[in-house]
């Protein structure tokens, strides 16, 4: 064996060493307690909140969701509402009730992987949750106007599926403090201390999946700051295939300019995960126009359960809808 073959074998193997204990070893630490993502939901009034209906997803799956019928006479339309990471149904309660008195039949999601639809954490592959989506809108088929909204995590997803080719299935779209990817400026690292990151297990399951190998896909690669309690009830690490999913597409400028529906963004100027003011400077960049509010004093969690942030998200959908 000639000594440039002999190098060329050390190299593929040390590649392959690195690779394996990546997978093995890269996984994400522990996450310490992040209080103002925990603390804001302490003493939430959770009465009147709906029980979990179902419907069931194209794989035979019943995902679980809560809806929220419109409090007037003549529904304006429907509103659909996706959580941020970790999360469920639950935490979107106070924003769904107030949908749902301003005439809009509204609906909380569990999203596959988070409380009571699938299995914490996971999902099968990605895509998925843009397949659940579409069943959603098929079975349920929510009343028109219909605006999808997305909070945190939910807003990237949100912004994924409103760039996608099935996004004329809604006719609006409103994020609320999106997160739009580790590349984009409004990125705090580790999102300002919400979560912790495997990055070489990341990388190693990225360059698989580069080359179509997903069987590794249900590994651990996200741990989020959730207090004891929290952890118990609601969704406290990602896989691969999650973490992958439910975000923008990885050329998030890309994925905004395709979106060709009315959109609109709210985040609060105090937010702890993101660096909001760079939100429209960001778009106004990319040349989009999508309305932008900024709330002064609001931060992250509280953008979903101070009584003005909601009333903000009601007209900026009273808005879309004109």
């Amino acid at each position: 064996m000639s000594a440039g073959l002999l190098f060329a074998v050390g190299l593929v193997s040390l590649a392959l060493v690195a690779l394996v204990a990546a997978l093995w070893f890269g996984g994400p630490g522990p996450a310490p307690a992040m209080a103002s993502i925990n603390d804001p939901f302490k003493g939430s009034d959770w009465s009147g909140m709906p029980p979990l209906s179902r419907y069931p997803a194209r794989d035979g799956a019943q995902l679980a969701y809560r809806y929220y019928g419109a409090e007037d006479n003549k529904v304006r339309g429907s509103v659909v509402l996706v959580h941020g990471s970790s999360a469920s149904s639950q935490s979107m309660h106070k924003m769904a009730s107030a949908f749902s008195q301003a005439g809009y039949d509204a609906y909380a999601l569990d999203i596959r992987g988070h409380g009571a639809s699938g299995s914490k954490g996971t999902i099968a592959y990605i895509g998925q949750l843009e397949d659940d989506l579409d069943d959603f809108i098929k079975v349920v088929a929510p009343s028109k106007p219909a605006t999808l909204v997305g909070f945190s995590s939910g807003g990237g997803f949100v912004l994924r599926f409103a760039g996608s080719s099935r996004q004329t299935l809604f006719d609006n779209y409103l994020l609320l403090s999106p997160y739009l990817g580790p590349t984009a400026p409004n990125y705090r690292p580790n999102s300002g201390g919400w979560v912790r990151v495997g990055i070489p297990r990341l990388i190693a399951l990225s360059i698989l999946n580069s080359v179509h190998i997903s069987v590794l896909n249900h590994l651990t690669v996200l741990n989020f700051a959730l207090n004891e309690e929290a952890t118990s009830l609601l969704t406290p690490s990602y896989s691969f295939n999650l973490a992958s999913n439910f975000q923008p597409e990885r050329n998030y400028q890309q994925n905004m300019r395709n979106v060709h529906g009315p959109c609109a963004v709210i985040a609060g100027a105090n937010d702890e995960a993101f660096q909001t003011d760079q939100l429209e400077p960001e778009l106004r960049r990319l040349g989009i126009r999508w309305p932008v509010t900024i709330l002064p004093g609001i931060g992250h969690i509280p953008l979903t359960l101070e009584q003005g942030a909601i009333a903000a998200a009601v007209q900026a959908v009273h808005e879309l809808a004109q």
